[in-house]
């Protein structure tokens, strides 16, 4: 007999219902919306949850993330709140006497916020570890401080593009230690570090992510573990990409959905390794780095749309992005534009793109997984972006107004642990991007961190990222505060945003400053992932 459960008394984001202030929910899937009385008359047996005034929404999805860098980085060195070099040191010297004798795998520096403006030697590293194997990756991700003691363990690095004797490591030198850092690492801690990240996916109302994984991110072995533990339950859903040329037979043997993600067309900004058309502003002597050309890329295209499977590639520079559309023009004279289009291929963060290359991308249905938490770091007329690139083109970086009118598909993510996870913030920056008219409104910033998510998966059937009858029940409750003047006199929500066409369901407000709502419990699919202990609150 179908079980069915009630939430009553709160207010439930759908389209089906801009008013509903319940939702019924029989074996998974959402029955019905509407109000309170009416529910209850028509679910007389159902199991009655008081919702309390809280809010209801689809759950998140977060279409970008390293699951276990992330996790690891909750275990190990976090790097990210140090203001200086000096703060820097004393941090990697307090961790490895916490831990002695241990691999020290940490994250997060960002020397363009320390005084000194630059980061520590290696001879610095070293003494500061007393001679501890070291990995410490950039905020971006794309270069790394390590220790002699970690070079060691990879002796093909002095030899490898991207070596330097005291400065961080880029390209394929990075690649030789960030696998040796991995390989020092056993399966029991990987799997600590993968469920720490998606049980802290789950509290902050993500049931979906995409793993980005490669052959010099993470590891087949990694990737296979991860799947698995989400095929357990209990956990969000893992959608995970390979991003390998032409591994189709790889793909298939991993359960990946895709030969995509971290597939470099180029690096970042930050490490000076995104490839640009002009020399970046503050290091003339360089352009970036481009690792895959446009035939590269148009033979990935052609063999995964062939094999049915999604291509993708990470690409951030506009030279980057010029040699995809390049790419991509050549695969369609190859396999033609309907069958590019039938696939949804994707690319990743997509920074510097002007109008005519995102209307471009669009007539080839491409879904761009991009990281509004960017533009909230390092854009504007002062930060990151202005000092690598110049204030010109440094504010003219992630314009997500441009790509969705264009029609590419959004689907917002983190990166994590580039930025934290923290789905709320990134539909806030997606609203308030730093550049006037490239931020996209409330309602087109939830959709594509929730619906749009799902559909950049390939899940496109019209209900799923949804509240509405015939959906899957992937939902998240949300705590939102004191009534405010905005909502009406019997509700106990905060503030909401307006949205000016009639019928469509209001919103937390996202004005900078504001505060944002607390996740009381997240549900995949009928089944509960994540449950607020209140107990927890006396802890903070």
């Amino acid at each position: 007999m179908p079980e069915t459960t009630l939430l009553l008394g709160g207010r439930i984001h759908s389209p089906a219902d801009a008013a509903a202030t319940a939702m019924a929910v029989t074996d998974g899937i959402v029955s019905w919306v509407g109000a309170d009385d009416v529910g209850r008359a028509l679910h007389p047996e159902a199991e009655v949850i008081d919702l309390g005034g809280a809010f209801v929404a689809p759950a998140f999805v977060d279409a970008h993330v390293h699951a276990t860098s992330t996790g690891l980085l909750l275990r190990g060195l976090d790097l990210t709140g140090c203001a200086s070099l000096t703060e820097f040191l004393h941090a990697l010297r307090d961790h490895v006497a916490e831990y002695p004798g241990a691999l020290v795998w940490g994250h997060g520096w960002d020397e363009t916020w320390w005084p000194e403006r630059r980061p520590p030697t290696r001879e610095e590293i070293d003494t500061a570890a007393g001679g501890a194997p070291v990995y410490l990756s950039r905020i971006d991700v794309h270069s790394a401080l390590v220790s002699t003691a970690l070079v060691d363990r990879a002796p093909l690095t002095r030899d490898a593009e991207g070596w330097c004797e005291e400065g961080p490591l880029t390209r394929v030198a990075h690649h030789h230690v960030r696998r040796a850092a991995r390989e020092s690492m056993g399966s029991g801690q990987r799997k600590e570090a993968q469920l720490a990240f998606l049980q802290q996916a789950a509290a902050r109302g993500i049931a979906c992510v995409h793993e980005c994984a490669g052959p010099d991110i993470s590891g087949a072995e990694d990737l296979a573990e991860l799947l698995a533990l989400s095929e357990q339950g209990g956990v969000p859903e893992v959608v995970g990409y390979w991003g390998e040329l032409g591994a189709v037979e790889r793909a298939k043997e991993l359960g990946a959905r895709g030969l995509a993600g971290d597939l470099f067309v180029d690096g970042a900004v930050g490490s000076r390794t995104a490839a640009l058309r002009d020399p970046y502003s503050d290091d003339p002597s360089t352009s970036g780095v481009l690792y895959l050309d446009a035939d590269a890329v148009a033979e990935h295209l052609v063999t995964c749309t062939r094999a049915g499977l999604q291509a993708g590639f990470h690409v951030i520079g506009d030279a980057g992005v010029a040699e995809v559309c390049t790419g991509f023009r050549k695969a369609a004279e190859i396999v033609g534009v309907p069958a590019l289009a039938a696939v949804r291929h994707r690319l990743e963060h997509l920074e510097m793109i002007d109008e005519s290359q995102a209307a471009e991308l669009g007539s080839y249905g491409v879904a761009a997984s991009v990281q509004p938490c960017f533009d909230a770091s390092w854009g504007g007329t002062g930060d990151m972006y202005a000092r690598r690139l110049g204030v010109p083109r440094g504010t003219q970086l992630n314009p997500f107004s441009a790509l969705a009118a264009n029609g590419v598909l959004l689907a917002l993510g983190s990166d994590a642990p580039v930025t934290p996870v923290d789905p709320w913030r990134s539909v806030q920056a997606a609203v308030h991007h730093h550049t006037e008219g490239f931020g996209i409104s409330p309602r087109a910033a939830f959709t594509a961190h929730t619906r749009g998510g799902w559909r950049a998966a390939g899940v496109d059937d019209g209900v799923t990222g949804s509240l509405v009858p015939g959906a899957p029940a992937t939902y998240a409750v949300w705590e939102t505060g004191e009534l405010a003047v905005a909502a009406a006199p019997d509700s106990r929500v905060q503030r909401w945003s307006t949205d000016p066409r009639a019928g469509v369901p209001a919103l937390p407000d996202l004005s900078p400053g504001a505060s944002m709502p607390r996740c009381l419990r997240t549900v995949l699919r009928g089944r509960t992932i994540y449950q607020h202990d209140p107990a927890e609150d006396d802890l903070v």
